[in-house]
């Protein structure tokens, strides 16, 4: 959607961190643009498109996804997350579905670094020039938002993605078990009510699924909510929709996720 009062939206040609920003932009109807940022392809993954305009967008901390609203200008996919959501009545009505919507919104994210690890393994700093390696805090943060410590994990403890794979899939049963617990017979994680903390699972749960298909078989509770989810007619409309993109999750430089469904 555009218009002249429209949010503006920002992030690189992927999904990444802001597929579950555009589903709750879709969801609540909000009226929104994307500036999307294209990262150039192999051995330099140029991101200068990015780089270029970062320090002039009069962000406090400039990264992406960044959102735009008139004068409000915020980073950090989780605050946008929030920010949307508080317009909407999105982030828990009584102080047990805020608890659970507090302990989802930072379970899940350590959930999705595990995955983001994996795709971004240390085999990826080949590419790296020395000169690139001296500037290297600057530029991990410019490379992908909120990776730079998996990167220096990385760089520390070389593990390539035939030896993280299978440990990451056997753990995975585990993880998605704690998540169905909690879950348990509600309807969405905060209990009975629908808030922003559900976006954002259903998009690292489907990441998973889309990593490891039969992932969720042993979990009916979570299978029944990606579907109720999906069954949403806002979120049911945009997956059908021509501006719906399944693909890439992540950028050029990752292992896996990163190439676009035609």
């Amino acid at each position: 959607m555009s218009s002249t009062s429209s949010m503006v939206l920002g992030y690189w040609d992927i999904r990444g961190l802001a597929h579950a920003i555009r589903l709750l932009l879709e969801f609540t109807d909000t009226s929104y643009e994307e500036k999307r940022y294209i990262c150039g392809e192999a051995p330099d993954y140029d991101r200068s498109q990015w780089l270029d305009v970062k320090f002039k967008l009069d962000l406090d901390f400039p990264n992406l996804p960044y959102l735009m609203d008139g004068n409000n200008k915020i980073t950090q996919s989780n605050a946008i997350l929030r920010y949307i959501a508080r317009k909407h009545n999105m982030c828990g009505d009584t102080e047990e579905e805020k608890i659970r919507v507090d302990i989802m919104e930072n379970q899940i994210m350590d959930f999705r670094m595990q995955l983001i690890r994996l795709c971004y393994n240390s085999d990826h700093v080949s590419f790296l020039s020395r000169h690139q390696l001296s500037k290297f805090p600057f530029y991990c943060c410019s490379h992908q938002p909120n990776l730079c410590w998996w990167w220096l994990f990385s760089l520390s403890f070389p593990l390539f993605q035939e030896k993280m794979k299978p440990q990451y899939l056997e753990q995975l049963p585990g993880q998605l078990k704690l998540f169905s617990l909690f879950l348990g017979k509600y309807s969405w994680f905060a209990g009975e009510k629908l808030t922003f903390v559900d976006f954002l699972t259903y998009d690292v749960l489907d990441q998973n699924r889309m990593f490891e298909p039969k992932c969720l078989d042993e979990f009916p509770n979570l299978k029944a909510f990606m579907c109720r989810f999906e069954a949403l007619e806002k979120i049911a409309a945009y997956l059908q929709s021509d501006h719906f993109f399944k693909m890439p999750i992540n950028n050029k430089m990752a292992k896996w996720g990163n190439k676009c469904i035609c």
